[in-house]
C-alpha cells in the first residue's frame, strides 16, 4: 500500500489548518484546503503548497452550517482529488458571550460549524475508507474539551462533544486500518489568538508583548504558546501506515494545561 494518501483539512486556509495541510503535504502526501474565502485566492495557497512540496494540491470553497454545505465540500475534493484518505476535521467558529446573552442563531451555528460538520465529513467518507482498507480521521478538539471557561458556551459545549464523537467512530473502525483520534491543543499563536491578543492589549492601554505574556500565563503553565508543529508533527504521526491502533485517543498537547 503506498504511503501517499489524499488529505482533506477543513478551514484550512489560515492559522492551524494550514499549518496542517503544509505538514501533510511535506510529508508527501496530496491536499485539499477547504475555507470560505473565493475560489482564486483559495487556489493560490493551494498551488504554493503544491510547488514547494511537489504534491498535488487543490482548494475548495463552502460553508459549513449545513449538511448540504459539508457534502460540496467532499463532493468537490472527491471530484479534484480522488478518494479521500485522511479527514483533519479543524474548521471552527467563535463567540465570546455569557450564556444569557449569546443569540439563539449563534449558538445554532457555532455547534452546526464546530459539531455537526465534522459528524458529516466523517459520515461521507468512512464508507470509502472502509472499501479501501485505510483510513485516519482527526478530529481537532481543545484544551476546552477537558474545562470549561466562561463566555465560551458554545466552544466548550462542541469541543467536549467531539470527544464523545471521536470514541464512537473510533469503537465502530475498531479492528480496522481506519482511526479515530482527538487532538487537544492549548493556546496557539494563531491569527485569531493573536488579534484576541491585541484587542485586549488596546483596550487596558498595554503594549502587545505585556498584553501576551499576562495572556499566557493565565492560562499554559509554560507560559508559551503551544508551537503549532508540535500539533501538526502528531497529526502526521498518527497518518502514518501502522498506527490504527491508537485509536479513540484525545491526546493533550497543551505543556500540562489539562494537568493543572
Amino acid at each position: 500500500m503506498s504511503s501517499r494518501k489524499t488529505a482533506i483539512v477543513t478551514g484550512s486556509t489560515a492559522g492551524l489548518g494550514l499549518a496542517t495541510a503544509e505538514a501533510l503535504a511535506r510529508a508527501s502526501h496530496d491536499v485539499v484546503l477547504h475555507g470560505l474565502m473565493g475560489q482564486e485566492e483559495g487556489e493560490r495557497i493551494a498551488q504554493d503548497l503544491a510547488s514547494r512540496f511537489g504534491v498535488s494540491a487543490h482548494y475548495v470553497q463552502a460553508d459549513l452550517a449545513s449538511p448540504e454545505g459539508v457534502a460540496s465540500m467532499i463532493e468537490a475534493a472527491v471530484a479534484r482529488a480522488g478518494a479521500i484518505d485522511i479527514l483533519v476535521n479543524n474548521a471552527v467558529t467563535r463567540n465570546f458571550a455569557h450564556v444569557e446573552e449569546l443569540a439563539a442563531e449563534d449558538w445554532e451555528r457555532a455547534l452546526s460549524v464546530n459539531l455537526s460538520a465534522p459528524f458529516h465529513a466523517i459520515r461521507l467518507v468512512l464508507p470509502g475508507m472502509r472499501q479501501r482498507g485505510f483510513g485516519r480521521i482527526v478530529n481537532y478538539a481543545s484544551i476546552y474539551s477537558f474545562r470549561a471557561a466562561a463566555r465560551r458556551v458554545d466552544y466548550v459545549t462542541a469541543k467536549t462533544a467531539i470527544l464523545g464523537l471521536t470514541r464512537t467512530v473510533a469503537l465502530e473502525v475498531a479492528g480496522t486500518d481506519i482511526s479515530c483520534n482527538a487532538i487537544c491543543p492549548g493556546t496557539l499563536p494563531t491569527p485569531d489568538i493573536e488579534a484576541r491578543i491585541a484587542r485586549i492589549a488596546a483596550e487596558e492601554g498595554k503594549d502587545v508583548e505585556t498584553a501576551t505574556r499576562e495572556y499566557l500565563s493565565a492560562r499554559q503553565p509554560s507560559g508559551r504558546f503551544i508551537s503549532l508543529a508540535a500539533v501538526t508533527d502528531l497529526v502526521v504521526f498518527l497518518c502514518r501506515p501502522g498506527m490504527a491502533d491508537i485509536n479513540g485517543a484525545a491526546i493533550p498537547v497543551d505543556a500540562g494545561w489539562a494537568a493543572a
